[in-house]
């Protein structure tokens, strides 16, 4: 089963965000997912280190997959700005690199003063970000220019003057059996996170009809999972890092129009342990959280990247990489 580390920039400062993903793969995860944050969650995370250079640097570290989990063309970056840093990426890395593109949250994308739209004109703006990207991937592939005339997007006559011998696969990053459904006729993979199994299950089948009206195989075309948790070598301690470092899954609400770490802190002050039981796993038992991993497996994800809330990134890296890893099966 391919299981890699997410590594979250806006929690961990960066030299120790390589050092994570090192020590990661040295306990046999398999490629790593960076988090694109212009902002924290939280003030107290106090960092958000620039996806695109910590990519380039971790891949100098590792040899699994990596990409960035996920990135928002057209707000921050146009689309074509994404395509040419995906495509450096996959150059220096060949094989390697993907990109995993979303439709963005106000915490990051409202910095550059733009008016922020609603939720389905965003959904609308990422696929045509994704049609633009894929237009000047094909393009430069052939050695030809292209341009783009859209809705939301132009870019003029151009092409991708360092380009790999494959372009980087691009996913899609949804929660909503619809927009799946989109997803499986536009992208080469998906990428969803942390739910439960039951919301989950037809995000996959809505996925899978998609792609088959592209005429794709989507048993051939990666389905990706974030999985948020916590452990750590007592239950106590588990739930008091979910509680002190990861309050914002407890949050029942949308978060997409958010603004500020500060807003945010605000938010999660009412945040109970029961509310983050409920929206991840918290537990001091590696084998609790095999089984769950198992779970998604089972469900048909191709790959699952960790995400351990709390601080001790060493001990859970060392025991879930003994413990864990090895029993998860595809």
């Amino acid at each position: 089963m391919h299981i890699g580390y997410a590594a979250m920039l806006e929690q961990v400062e960066p030299t120790a965000a390589i050092e994570n993903c090192v020590l990661a793969e040295a306990h046999g995860f398999r490629g790593i997912m960076a988090t694109d944050h212009f902002q924290p969650w939280l003030p107290r995370h106090r960092n958000a280190a620039h996806v695109w250079t910590m990519l380039g640097a971790i891949g100098a570290h590792t040899t699994g997959d990596l990409g960035p989990g996920v990135t928002t063309p057209g707000f921050r970056t146009h689309p074509a700005v994404v395509a040419q840093a995906a495509a450096t990426l996959a150059a220096l890395y060949p094989g390697r690199a993907w990109l995993g593109v979303g439709s963005g949250e106000a915490l990051n994308e409202h910095i550059v003063g733009g008016y922020w739209p609603e939720p389905a004109e965003r959904i609308d703006r990422m696929f045509e970000a994704v049609d633009l990207i894929r237009k000047l991937f094909t393009a430069s592939l052939a050695g030809r220019d292209a341009r783009h005339r859209g809705e939301h997007f132009r870019m003029e006559t151009t092409r991708l003057w360092t380009m790999p011998p494959t372009a980087p696969p691009v996913y899609i990053a949804t929660a909503g059996p619809a927009t799946a459904r989109r997803a499986g006729r536009n992208a080469d993979g998906l990428i969803t996170t942390s739910a439960e199994v039951e919301r989950l299950e037809p995000l996959l089948a809505r996925f899978a009809e998609g792609a088959r009206e592209a005429g794709h195989d989507p048993d051939g075309l990666p389905k990706v999972l974030q999985l948020r948790l916590s452990w750590a070598p007592t239950e106590e301690q588990a739930l008091a890092n979910a509680l002190s470092e990861w309050p914002i899954a407890g949050l029942r609400m949308r978060r997409g129009d958010v603004r500020s770490p500060y807003d945010f802190e605000q938010l999660v002050r009412g945040v109970t342990a029961e509310d983050l039981r409920a929206s991840m796993l918290i537990s001091a038992d590696p084998d609790v959280h095999r089984a769950q991993i198992q779970r998604y497996a089972d469900l048909g994800f191709t790959r699952i990247y960790l995400h351990n809330v709390g601080p001790d990134q060493r001990s859970f890296l060392e025991v879930f990489g003994r413990d864990v890893l090895p029993k998860v099966h595809a």
